[in-house]
């Protein structure tokens, strides 16, 4: 599979143009994304095997393992190909019981840009979103400070692109008043739809939308139905969670995260079913389950 073969092409980020299917790296630590993983080579094979297969964005953070992702990519890829871009991810931190607490002070943002340019080896980072709500959702309340100290570190050359992370409406405007936003990345799937305005506000305006848990969060009837749907098109329901997201809005990029090789390829190919309409409109009426 070459890269213009992977499903939805490339979309612009930037400066950048990225496949519309990437990898989320989340998954490459050990279990609860807390030290280790199971089979280092494993997860070094399915980097390595991402690029092959054309993807070229990665999506990760220091905070996984915490470090152990970032320091997996480096070994598996660096030095890294021209056409690979890495996209982490600042405001929190992992405390010893694993928990993910937030960690936003001017301080603590620009030593976890410094951080993940140690662990992956890198001069400067290629886009870094700034994390404020929890995982489900945005948080109400100014993101001005935190998004001000990373625009800074933009200016000085360490961050090329910016973006933001769990964030309403109202905090993309606060955010753009002070530099450019080249993404967004949401929880947002089949049955969690409250960002549709902004993926189409953010579509508008050519600001790419990362969502995040294609399943996250479903009821077991709504789980019901897309295992139904997917049944019926003799397929997965995780394909079908990520092509209806591909066709849901030009400007939807997918990171879907696996720490196997063959289960990378199962997403790739997955995301490129092309969904029927009657199959679109039976899970458009999932969210309302």
């Amino acid at each position: 599979m070459t890269t213009q073969q992977l499903p939805g092409g490339r979309y612009p980020v930037g400066d950048f143009e990225l496949t519309r299917v990437g990898y989320g790296a989340m998954q490459l630590a050990g279990p609860h994304v807390f030290g280790p993983p199971k089979d280092r080579a494993e997860a070094i094979a399915v980097l390595r095997t991402a690029v092959e297969l054309g993807i070229n964005h990665i999506d990760t953070s220091d905070y996984y393992g915490p470090y152990v992702t970032n320091e997996i990519i480096r070994e598996a890829l660096s030095p890294y190909p021209d056409d690979l871009h890495i996209v982490t991810k600042v405001g929190a931190r992992r405390d010893e019981q694993g928990g993910w607490p937030p960690a936003r002070s001017p301080e603590e943002l620009r030593q976890q840009v410094h951080d993940n340019l140690d662990h992956l080896g890198l001069d400067a980072l290629d886009i870094v979103n700034l994390r404020m709500g929890g995982f489900e959702g945005a948080e109400p309340g100014s993101i001005a400070e935190q998004f001000s100290t990373l625009a800074e570190l933009r200016e000085q050359g360490l961050i090329r692109h910016l973006g933001i992370s769990t964030v309403n409406a109202e905090q993309l405007a606060e955010a753009q008043a002070i530099a450019p936003v080249v993404c967004i990345q949401n929880m947002y799937n089949i049955a969690h739809r409250g960002d549709d305005d902004l993926v189409d506000l953010t579509a508008r305006q050519g600001i790419a939308f990362v969502p995040y848990f294609p399943l996250g969060g479903f009821s077991p009837l709504q789980s019901g139905e897309l295992e139904a749907v997917a049944k019926r098109l003799e397929t997965t329901p995780l394909a079908v969670a990520l092509a209806w997201l591909l066709q849901r809005s030009p400007n939807m990029l997918l990171i879907p995260g696996t720490s196997s090789v063959a289960h990378l390829r199962d997403n790739v190919a997955g995301a490129g079913l092309e969904l029927p309409a009657d199959a679109l409109a039976e899970l458009d009426q999932i969210a309302n389950d």
